[in-house]
């Protein structure tokens, strides 16, 4: 992965990029040409203060836009922006680490860089912490939403130049007590996309939600009768919202879920992931739904076979589970074909999927040896 930088030459691939994604955490979710054409005009990405960068993946692929302005000044800022597409894929992390190489490199020796988001912009404050910065400010409704009309908390990330030539993410004292160094030793990096003989796994993507959305449509009546979102039918944007959700814990590593889909021709054929994560006891939860037209051709047992595999494997899993219904047949057979054992059965402990009646649980689990 690497930055080349943005020239004026590119001006229609900047505006492509700007206008044909979505950033719903910044002030202007939905940027107008005019107003992406009156910017570069006005030296809004390239001037002696800014400079723009293409972020790029190791196909050449242009993923993301990081801006950096300020720089004549000892404390630069910076603005990340990611596509729609390539979000979830760990891009971000590894893009501000360049831009503090590039920044601290400037020979004006630059003491500190620094970056805002929005309080609840959760992926990126993760994005921040797995780089190296450290959070600095919460300033109370200093962040306003026109959309929502809205105030939102801004919060502030900053890494100084001394942090960045130790490798370390020193906290802000807050008080009189005195605090060490702290060094960023826990990194929840892995595999994002995985493989089988006949499937591609990986992360969740925005751009999924159209293929998503389809599959929950068509598998309604099989999906309402265990899952307790399926009961009633989710529209686009419902699915794109939850996606944008998925995708952001994913990369805060609070969830993991996992998109399905064929290797010979590409067609989406359901989720599973891991869920109820306890990353202190490495403790995961597989849970999964199928397109109904997919049903029958062990295709969700192969894909949990393989996800089990990395959570023991990659992950370090102490103890993966699956819970499901106890009338639930065809989810108490993919366990039971891995031979996950099955070590009990809760009684009327929660709602069937409608609400309406008691339902038994199984609980199905494999340990570390």
């Amino acid at each position: 992965m690497k930055l080349t930088e943005w020239t004026m030459e590119e001006q229609e691939q900047l505006i492509h990029f700007m206008t044909t994604n979505t950033w719903p955490y910044h002030g202007n979710s939905h940027p107008a040409r005019e107003l992406i054409e009156k910017t570069i005009e006005e030296g809004g990405y390239q001037s002696d203060q800014v400079k723009t960068f293409w972020v790029e993946n190791e196909e050449n692929e242009q993923v993301g836009i990081v801006k950096i302005y300020d720089l004549q000044d000892e404390i630069p800022l910076f603005d990340l922006r990611i596509a729609d597409e390539a979000r979830g894929r760990g891009y971000g992390p590894r893009a501000l680490k360049m831009v503090a190489e590039y920044v601290f490199q400037l020979p004006e020796a630059k003491i500190r860089l620094e970056g805002h988001t929005r309080q609840d912009n959760f992926a990126m404050r993760k994005t921040f912490e797995r780089a190296g910065f450290v959070k600095e400010a919460q300033l109370r409704q200093a962040w306003f939403s026109p959309k929502e009309e809205s105030y939102y908390d801004a919060v502030t990330y900053g890494m100084t130049r001394e942090d960045f030539l130790k490798g370390t993410a020193t906290p802000v004292k807050w008080d009189d007590d005195s605090h060490p160094e702290m060094h960023i030793t826990e990194d929840y990096s892995f595999s994002e996309e995985l493989d089988t003989e006949r499937l591609i796994i990986r992360a969740p993507e925005v751009g999924d939600a159209e293929v998503v959305w389809k599959a929950i449509i068509s598998s309604h009546d099989a999906l309402k009768e265990w899952m307790p979102w399926a009961q009633s039918k989710q529209t686009l944007e419902q699915t794109t919202t939850n996606l944008r959700q998925a995708v952001a814990d994913f990369i805060t590593r609070e969830d993991l879920r996992l998109h399905l889909f064929l290797k010979e021709t590409g067609e989406f054929v359901g989720s599973s992931g891991l869920h109820r994560i306890d990353w202190n006891v490495r403790k995961f939860e597989i849970g999964y739904w199928i397109d109904s037209k997919f049903e029958g051709k062990g295709l969700m047992t192969e894909a949990v076979e393989r996800i089990t595999q990395f959570a023991f494997e990659e992950l370090r899993a102490n103890r993966v589970e699956i819970r499901c219904d106890s009338e639930n047949v065809r989810s108490r057979s993919v366990a039971a074909r891995l031979s996950y054992t099955l070590e009990g059965t809760l009684h009327h402990d929660s709602l069937s999927a409608n609400g309406k009646n008691l339902r038994d649980t199984c609980i199905y689990a494999k340990t570390r040896a």
